[in-house]
């Protein structure tokens, strides 16, 4: 059986754990050399150890762009190009209109606006002619969640870069995609409803109610959609916004 991504360099950001681990994975399964970032050491190293096939982890925050740096000084010398870039991390919080804070607009901002921009801008030199660029939306970025709205906008805002990059983009065929996941069983969904269980089975029971399929995702159902965003079966598929959401954002 032929692998997708054979001989493929990967750079996955936010690939210790959730969506970001499951791709990681999925990615070096289907033959590509992979590089992960995460902003902490030790689920870093346990990512790696967990992707295995050659996997390399870089420590760094999408958010500083001095971390961005090193992280494209460090693929230069070992791989000299990328083929698949997937801007995955990020995150948010929920804080209602009326009790929204500077702090929590910048810190959701910065993740996932100010860096998935530098992401790809630093990325640049080192995609390759027709490298496949992947942004993780979400649902919240086309339906309303109360208490979500600064973290929605967010991902409304890489939505439009997508929309936009592709034509800044189009003479060197890079694709650009957005992938938005629906409600995920992930640890950075469970831990919006805080620490206990019993308050984010609920969150997951509520969520699920939602969903015409009648469940919260796998992140390895999310990772399978990215593999194909990643490979030469979508090599037509540009501008556009995947959705694996059960039909959670079509209704």
């Amino acid at each position: 059986m032929s692998q997708k991504l054979n001989g493929k360099i990967a750079v996955v950001t936010g690939g210790t754990s959730g969506i970001g681990l499951a791709t990681a994975k999925r990615f070096a399964a289907e033959g590509a050399q992979v590089y992960v970032t995460g902003r902490r050491k030790p689920e870093l190293e346990a990512a790696v150890t967990a992707i295995g096939k050659g996997a390399r982890g870089v420590q760094s925050d999408a958010a500083k762009l001095a971390d961005l740096d090193l992280l494209y000084q460090q693929v230069k010398q070992e791989a000299g190009r990328i083929d698949v870039l997937f801007v995955n991390a990020g995150g948010g919080s929920m804080l209602p209109l009326g009790q929204i804070t500077e702090q929590q607009y910048d810190e959701t901002f910065d993740r996932n606006v100010k860096g998935v921009l530098f992401t790809v801008q630093k990325a640049l030199p080192l995609l390759r002619d027709g490298a496949s660029v992947i942004l993780t939306g979400s649902t919240a970025g086309t339906e309303g969640t109360p208490a979500f709205s600064v973290y929605g906008a967010s991902k409304a805002a890489v939505r439009a870069f997508a929309r936009n990059w592709i034509l800044d983009l189009k003479d060197r065929r890079i694709r650009v995609n957005t992938l938005s996941p629906g409600a995920t069983k992930t640890p950075g969904l469970v831990e919006l409803a805080g620490p206990d269980a019993a308050q984010q089975q609920g969150l997951l029971d509520y969520l699920a109610s939602r969903i015409p399929l009648g469940r919260v995702g796998d992140p390895d159902e999310i990772a399978k959609a990215a593999v194909f965003l990643a490979s030469d079966d979508a090599s037509f598929v540009n501008g556009t916004e995947l959705f694996v959401d059960g039909g959670q954002a079509q209704i």
